[in-house]
């Protein structure tokens, strides 16, 4: 039995690690708002409704869930064609009854069949994403929304031209606070004299910093003043009134819009596939390596994007941004989710001046420092390191995703890497040469556990090789699944083609391999984990040969 984990348990740990996530998120949800042609709060809805509630809700350790910018471009084009803000909120409170069901169904079981190396890519590519997208930022071009991680941007450049570009608009004060605060981040863990103040974290530190010094700058009228547009813009409401104008109900009156039900079933769909894409990859970051249950993942995304949209917010979903500073912040618990959700909510609520106060530079730097830890160049090495089948769907998962968008690079990995499995299965590690056996050698085949259609090509064309006038023992007694397929090709050489050739066939374990197949072949079990072995064995005493082995993985 699993021991329940204490989420107070770590508060030392949490809050500063919690503390930083919000100074990351802040930026992200007003950016990706915008970006949707949504009302700004309703980003800052979205991120406290899923620190708070998916934060409380999920068994994921230290996954942080908010507005993600992969649903950006479905956000802006269903508020488009409805015209109506209210009607896409609609839209999304389905998406999470229908993400509710999916958890229902145990639908999150499909994470498990994500490879390691694609996650991993998946991981390096977004981290590669964010220090191209945030260079700009770093030096006073904020052309660009925050958060944003398409390479074509919706002003028609695109990550390279806006990062060319942005040398034509540096801002000194910019520069000046970026190389402040990332010296500030880097050094904060390493310098002894620092290590004291552990529970501080260098984020707030460098924002503190970034504050002040700007403050500084425009109180003497230095060029060096950071202006308006390249801090943060957190909504600022005048009056209660105001205040309550930001929060709109969805138009039930529309459920039977079937627009609506599309835009919910793609919004469920994205979502929920970047939730439990990110939910694996929270787990290659954990430094604990706990894992989590994903159809609870599902459930808890489900209900907040239902509480999202009744009170007016984007929906959400688990995000590697978020997820990413938050453990290398130091997160032990899903309470640093929680606490950086409570953090959004008082931020609007008492201190929106102050937070408007913040440089997007020094934000730049977070991210900067968090880019780099995600695409280090020890992981691309560790796999290169680990030869071609491992690094090229890593490589081509990390292309892909700076290129193209997450799901359309998680989908060329996987690609690549069932090619490389029916590869692994199809393919003989051997060439069988006749003038190697001696008359009376007996040839010996031993089949693994389970022997697929796969390996049907492989065996055909092992069996084909097989010298004239020899002697073959096929042993299936280890075999627990052998495809149906596979049985009718041996039976039809054993009784055609072997006595064509004159080969003495033997065939030992069948009878218990055939029955298992029968029983087990409405399934259309495809095992592609084990491939076929088999031994080649001569027992012929005058004979030193070695043992010939065929159909190994690789």
């Amino acid at each position: 039995m699993t021991k329940k984990t204490n989420i107070f348990g770590n508060l030392k740990s949490d809050i500063p690690s919690g503390l930083v996530v919000f100074l990351v998120a802040l930026p992200l949800c007003l950016g990706i708002a915008m970006a949707s042609g949504a009302p700004l709060f309703s980003g800052i809805i979205s991120g406290v409704i899923g620190g708070i509630v998916v934060g409380y809700l999920s068994k994921s350790h230290v996954s942080v869930s908010g507005p993600a910018a992969g649903l950006t471009a479905i956000v802006l084009t269903a508020i488009t064609d409805f015209g109506a803000f209210n009607i896409f909120l609609l839209a999304v409170f389905l998406a999470g009854l229908i993400q509710l069901a999916l958890g229902f169904l145990k639908a999150g079981s499909i994470s498990n069949y994500f490879p390691t190396n694609v996650i991993e890519g998946m991981l390096a590519g977004i981290g590669v994403i964010i220090i191209l997208k945030q260079l700009p930022h770093a030096i006073g071009y904020d052309a660009d929304f925050e958060g944003d991680e398409a390479f074509v941007q919706a002003d028609g450049a695109n990550t390279f031209s806006s990062l060319f570009g942005a040398l034509d608009y540096i801002q000194l004060g910019s520069v000046v606070i970026t190389i402040l605060s990332l010296a500030i981040l880097i050094s904060w863990d390493k310098i002894p004299f620092l290590k004291k103040f552990k529970l501080i974290p260098g984020a707030l530190v460098a924002v503190l910093v970034g504050i002040i010094l700007n403050q500084i700058f425009i109180s003497t009228g230095s060029s060096l003043a950071i202006k308006s547009e390249h801090l943060v813009s957190l909504p600022v409401p005048s009056s209660m009134d105001d205040f309550k104008a930001m929060f709109v109900l969805p138009d039930f009156a529309a459920i039977t819009n079937p627009k609506v039900w599309i835009v919910a079933f793609t919004i469920a769909i994205v979502a929920s596939i970047e939730s439990l894409l990110c939910i694996e990859a929270s787990e290659r970051l954990d430094t604990l390596k706990r894992y989590a249950d994903t159809n609870v993942e599902l459930r808890a995304q489900g209900i907040g994007n239902m509480v999202s949209s009744l009170l007016g917010g984007l929906p959400m979903t688990s995000v590697v941004v978020r997820t990413s500073a938050n453990v290398n912040a130091g997160a032990k618990s899903k309470m640093s989710s929680i606490v950086h959700g409570v953090l959004l909510l008082v931020s609007v609520l008492a201190i929106p001046m102050l937070l408007n106060k913040i440089p997007l530079a020094t934000l730049a730097a977070v991210l900067l420092v968090v880019g780099y830890k995600l695409a280090k160049p020890a992981t691309i090495k560790h796999f290169w390191e680990k030869g071609k089948y491992q690094f090229i769907p890593f490589i081509a998962t990390l292309l892909a995703v700076v290129f193209l968008d997450l799901l359309k690079g998680v989908a060329l990995g996987m690609v690549i890497s069932i090619i490389f499995v029916l590869k692994g299965n199809l393919q003989r590690a051997y060439y069988f040469r006749k003038e190697e056996y001696e008359d009376g050698d007996v040839i010996h085949i031993d089949l693994a556990q389970e022997v697929s259609f796969l390996n049907k090509a492989a065996i055909k064309s092992t069996l084909n090789k097989l010298p004239e006038n020899s002697k073959v023992v096929i042993n299936a007694s280890d075999t627990v699944y052998i495809a149906h397929d596979v049985i009718d090709l041996i039976k039809e050489f054993k009784s055609i083609n072997a006595i064509e050739r004159r080969i003495d066939v033997s065939l030992i374990g069948f009878k218990e391999a055939y029955e298992l197949e029968n029983s087990k072949h409405e399934n259309n079990h495809v095992f592609m984990e084990h491939n076929v072995i088999m031994n080649y064995r001569k027992k012929s005493i005058s004979s030193h040969k070695e043992v010939i082995e065929g159909l190994t993985t690789n």
